[in-house]
Parts: structure tokens; sequence; C-alpha cells
């Protein structure tokens, strides 16, 4: 018997050690339900974040104080179109050599993507839509400019984007013979509100600086609802100031 037992420890050696050396899956969110914003805090300790952390985003920008702040200095290239549905936004990484530089600090512009309605609220009134751009600098640091949405012209961009959405999620595709440049999603002016924030998805990591632009961009009411039909709701509620100051463009 300690013979035969012996044999079937030793055959489950393999799976065993593939057991172990498998990465462990992040735990599941959403936005609603028992997965949804209020619990993520609850998920996993490494969403902790999401429920103590202080300078949580989104938020309601209710008050600003008028500053000299420096421009947004955009160089954003034209590059093939890399999508991916992950099964919370529709995301479209960007190759390397568009930056972002704001005063003495550059940032890489990593990926952008969307969030219906917006996250970020004016006032407490939300747009259509919000674009999130998200760049990083050489030390890591993340930059984030979000670009609102109301409804009016059609957007060039946004349908190249939306026509070529993956019908797989978790699997980004690159499709050829398409070019996109995320400049065509912005405003003409540059102006913006800004302050220190987080993530708006778990982890929820804090130390993003934010850049909401004051102008908004327009999109078509169709393409509005062509993304509302892949996601009819997938925005974080605002979090609380906790006396943090925001600034803005004069």
């Amino acid at each position: 018997m300690a013979w035969r037992l012996a044999l079937v420890f030793c055959a489950m050696l393999p799976w065993t050690a593939r057991a172990q050396q498998a990465p462990p899956h992040p735990p599941h969110w959403s936005y609603e339900g028992e997965e949804g914003p209020v619990h993520w805090g609850e998920l996993d300790h490494a969403y902790a974040t999401c429920a103590v952390g202080k300078t949580q985003s989104p938020i309601d920008i209710a008050q600003a104080t008028p500053a000299d702040l420096p421009p947004l200095k955009v160089q954003y290239q034209a590059v093939p179109l890399n999508i991916l549905d992950n099964g919370h936004t529709i995301q479209v990484n960007y190759a390397a050599g568009s930056t972002l530089t704001v005063g003495d600090r550059t940032y890489t512009l990593k990926q952008f993507h969307f969030h219906h309605p917006s996250e970020e609220s004016v006032h407490g009134q939300h747009s259509d839509l919000v674009a999130h751009l998200v760049h990083a600098d050489a030390g890591g640091h993340l930059a984030v400019i979000a670009i609102l949405f109301e409804t009016g012209p059609t957007n060039g961009l946004l349908d190249a984007v939306w026509k070529n959405i993956p019908t797989q999620k978790g699997a980004a595709t690159n499709v050829l013979g398409v070019n996109v440049n995320v400049k065509d999603l912005l405003p003409a002016d540059l102006g913006y509100y800004t302050f220190s924030g987080s993530l708006t998805t778990p982890p929820c990591s804090e130390g993003v600086t934010w850049f909401v632009l004051k102008t908004r961009a327009t999109m078509s009411a169709e393409q509005v609802s062509a993304f509302a039909k892949q996601y009819p709701m997938n925005a974080r509620p605002t979090q609380p100031l906790n006396g943090r100051q925001v600034l803005e463009t004069r």
C-alpha cells in the first residue's frame, strides 16, 4: 500500500508544481452588484486603496482656483491601430514615440480608453463619454488627460475605433491598414483643470496627475449609442475631495 501511495504522490508532483507556478488571477470586479465600486476594496488586499485612499478619482469639479499653469504640449503621432476589449472598456494601445510635456516633465502616451457616462463631472454634470489618455514618465509616474465629450458632429477617430472593436474580449488585435492619431480626439483649446488623484479602476493606485480638459470634444448621438451597446455603464462614482485643491488654467 505504501508503494502505491508513493506512486500516486509522485504522479501528482508535476501537477502540483504547475499549480504553484501558475500566476494568480486578479480578483474579478465590475461596475455593479457585489463586485461593484462600493465593494472593490473588499475583493482583495491589493485593492484596499479603493476603500481607504484619500486622493481617489474621479471627482466632481465643483470649484477650481485659477492659476498660472504650464500649457499641455502634446506631440502625438499616428500609429497602427492596436485595440482591446478588456471586459471593462475599449482600449487602444499606443506605440512608443508620442509624448505629453507639462512644464519640465515629459510623459509617454501608453494607451487611451473610454467610460460611459463620463466618470468626471463638472458642477455635478456628467458628459456623454470621456476618453482617458494614460501617460507615464521615465520614473513610472502617471498622468492622465481626460477629454469630455458632448453630442455634436461625428468624430472620425471614434468611427475607426468603434468599427474595429474585437469580437473576443481580452485579446489585443492589430488592425491592418488602419492608423489612428489620438490628437484627432482633442478639442482646439487645451485649457484644463488639474489635481492629484488615482486610477479609477482597481487597484485604484494613487499619485496620478489628472488634467481634465475644460473644452469638450464632440461625438454623434449614434457614436454614443454604439459605445453604450458595448458598455451601458462603466463609470466609477465620484469620490470625496478630502481637502484636495483643484487648479485651473486662466
